[in-house]
């Protein structure tokens, strides 16, 4: 059987997303991601009833959450081999419809609540885009980058967050260019959070230290 090629898939729907969510489901993909197979072939794996997984596996499938690679004849039967549509799923905040955070409701930048809205928009925005890219077979035109730096102090991080704002600002009215007729609008974002060093274990324990 083939592997599953890397991939991520954007889950935009409710149905999807609580499919996702069930542990049942959950365990099933992660068993197609790991080689595709059909209901008896699963059920065996997962020490399942095949009556049970043949129904799950239909109702990913009617999800897009899995695909039919093909189909193999048996005697007087014909076996369905599925895959797991991608090897990575992510929820965008589109399966919650209005409850999803948008950065508007919350003024304050410097806020955890802030750079959660504004990544959840990037998820809606970019799923959006791909979707629409992915029906007429184009390329998105994206761009991602990632450092880590080690600040020595408030007073350093202070002056690197002002530093990079002002750049940020300067390459902006540099570069944009309101009357391009050709011309297309990018939306770029910049954010920054501690970077996670320590286990939740290892956080706790020095939290309770610290309080003693």
């Amino acid at each position: 059987m083939s592997a599953i090629p890397a991939s991520l898939d954007l889950v935009h729907d409710a149905e999807s997303a609580a499919s996702l969510l069930n542990p049942l489901r959950r365990e099933m993909l992660e068993a197609l991601v790991e080689s595709p197979d059909s209901a008896a072939g699963l059920a065996r794996r997962m020490k399942l009833p095949r009556q049970k997984v043949n129904y799950h596996l239909r109702e990913l499938e009617a999800e897009g959450l899995v695909d039919l690679q093909e189909e193999r004849r048996k005697g007087n039967c014909t076996e369905r081999i599925v895959r797991a549509r991608a090897s990575a799923y992510v929820i965008s905040p589109e399966a919650i419809g209005g409850l999803g955070a948008e950065p508007e409701r919350f003024r304050d930048r410097f806020s955890s609540a802030y750079l959660l809205a504004t990544a959840a928009r990037v998820l809606k925005d970019v799923g959006i885009l791909r979707r629409r890219a992915d029906s007429v077979k184009m390329a998105l035109p994206t761009f991602t980058l990632e450092t880590e730096v080690r600040f020595a102090s408030a007073e350093a991080l202070n002056a690197f967050t002002e530093g990079l704002a002002n750049e940020a600002a300067r390459l902006a009215a540099a570069h944009h260019d309101e009357t391009a007729p050709e011309g297309r609008t990018f939306r770029f974002v910049i954010g920054s959070y501690p970077a996670i060093t320590k286990s939740d274990e290892e956080a706790a324990r020095e939290a309770r230290e610290a309080g003693n």
